[in-house]
């Protein structure tokens, strides 16, 4: 990938704001698009080329037939081109639901009465993680309310809990974090605990229109957010994930404003960001807000096709906010990780339960299918389901990780390694006929290794049946 230096008026600065919006409506009033000129944008994005704001409003205002079918033609092969098959597999864990803020649009806000505040203990937090361990599950992110009890010692306690928790072969091998930004310090504290990703969406990038959604709490300053994860970055914690909640302002915006935060951090830190979510607005206890910027299905591919063209090497995250017939289009045009088995009401992996209350909730999801049922979907469509968390373990996050993911040479790990976890979940966990449909595709699977590679991944799987676990290249 070729990094473009890009003048902005206002420049990429550590730990500074880098939000320029009238600059990200003229890109987007003043881009004329036309099919050959998004050829010309998806070209250099299937040579794995980072875009520029221009490109990407290019890109975004291409709407006639044959310029989106072009867009989701172009994210399908660079998908494919990248990132295989494979399809990483993770659950939400929510530690808390306390909050301080007031944000409008979330079942958590502090004015709502209704919602049922809880906090596990370390008992239900183990329990928790045991039933979610029970289950095959081997990626967690931990999601916790903005809350002054949440503490980054907090924070950190939780991770290492996580990580000691272990039932028959079930264990967890990366835990995620979603939670309020943090100053420096905090950040060395949870990093210390041997997180993976630290996740802080923005929301919406519009300066104006997030005021009116933060009206108080810490949350309602716009930059302290915005700049948090620069002061991650400072802290030595490099592995970041960003991301907006689509509905509360122009979608168009949002997608340039993600993009521009991709351009700052890689100007400032030689990194982007490892993940970009894109959850929608759902229904949520006390919602109160109009829907002229809700996004439609049709809105919502063509968003996330853009995206996958705009940052290629980015993992793109899609929640259980979305149905499974929508989860399984998306999964062509550049989805690369999805949750499974998701419950987000505290307590629920132990209770297992299937109705989902909004005052217990942050928000409803609509994809009830158990981590199984995904799976054994995944292998019907010949994907292959991955719980691999060797980068992470081997130092490939942040500069290190874009060295091995920019080129593409990530795929020379992630094929073998996905192949080994579904192997290690087919054993311990699959119903008999998932195991048969999942010994067939890792077997289709070999076929793309090279004969030293096939030689090393049958090993494994042959120690992995034999009572052998966590084995990556």
């Amino acid at each position: 990938m070729q990094f473009r230096p890009e003048v902005y008026r206002i420049p990429d600065i550590p730990m500074q704001p880098f939000i320029d919006c009238e600059e990200i409506l003229e890109y987007l009033g003043n881009t004329v698009s036309t099919p050959a000129k998004v050829r010309d944008v998806i070209d250099r994005s299937l040579h794995k080329n980072r875009l520029n704001l221009q490109e990407v409003a290019t890109l975004i205002n291409a709407t006639d037939s044959e310029s989106v079918d072009l867009i989701k033609e172009g994210a399908r092969e660079l998908k494919k081109k990248i990132y295989g098959n494979r399809i990483v597999l993770f659950a939400p864990l929510y530690v808390g639901n306390k909050c301080s803020n007031d944000c409008t649009y979330c079942g958590f806000r502090a004015s709502n009465r209704e919602q049922v505040r809880k906090t596990l203990s370390q008992e239900e937090l183990v329990k928790e993680i045991e039933a979610l361990e029970d289950s095959g599950q081997k990626r967690l992110i931990l999601v916790y309310g903005e809350h002054a009890e949440y503490t980054p010692q907090f924070i950190a306690a939780s991770v290492r809990t996580a990580y000691s928790v272990k039932k028959g072969n079930g264990e967890i091998r990366r835990v995620n974090i979603n939670a309020a930004p943090l100053d420096i310090e905090g950040f060395r504290t949870v990093k210390e605990a041997g997180i993976g990703t630290y996740q802080v969406f923005q929301e919406t990038y519009h300066r104006e229109a997030y005021k009116s959604y933060h009206p108080r709490g810490r949350k309602a300053d716009y930059d302290y957010r915005l700049t948090s994860l620069d002061r991650a970055q400072e802290a030595g914690l490099d592995d970041v994930g960003i991301g907006a909640l689509f509905g509360l302002y122009d979608w168009r915006f949002e997608v340039m404003a993600l993009v521009r935060h991709t351009n700052h951090l890689e100007a400032c830190y030689n990194v982007g960001p490892h993940t970009i979510s894109f959850p929608r607005i759902k229904d949520a206890s006390m919602l109160h807000m109009g829907d002229c910027y809700f996004v439609s299905d049709e809105e919502f591919t063509r968003l996330v096709a853009i995206l996958r063209l705009a940052v290629p090497y980015t993992g793109m995250i899609l929640t259980a906010r979305e149905p499974a017939r929508l989860r399984n289009e998306l999964l062509q045009y550049g989805v690369s990780q999805i949750d499974g088995g998701t419950r987000i009401e505290l307590g629920s992996y132990v209770e297992k339960e299937t109705n989902h209350d909004l005052n217990k909730g942050q928000f409803l999801i609509n994809d009830d299918r158990s981590l199984n049922e995904i799976i054994d979907e995944l292998l019907q469509q010949e994907m292959l389901p991955s719980f691999c968390t060797a980068c992470y373990r081997l130092g490939r996050t942040g500069e290190h990780f874009m060295e091995f993911s920019v080129p593409g040479f990530i795929k020379r790990f992630c094929t073998p390694n996905a192949m080994l976890t579904l192997a290690e979940y087919l054993v311990d966990y699959a119903p008999e006929g998932t195991a048969e449909r999942g010994w067939k595709v890792i077997e289709k699977n070999m076929e793309h290794l090279n004969e030293t590679v096939q030689v090393e991944v049958r090993d494994r799987i042959e120690k992995i049946k034999q009572g052998t676990r966590d084995l990556y290249f």
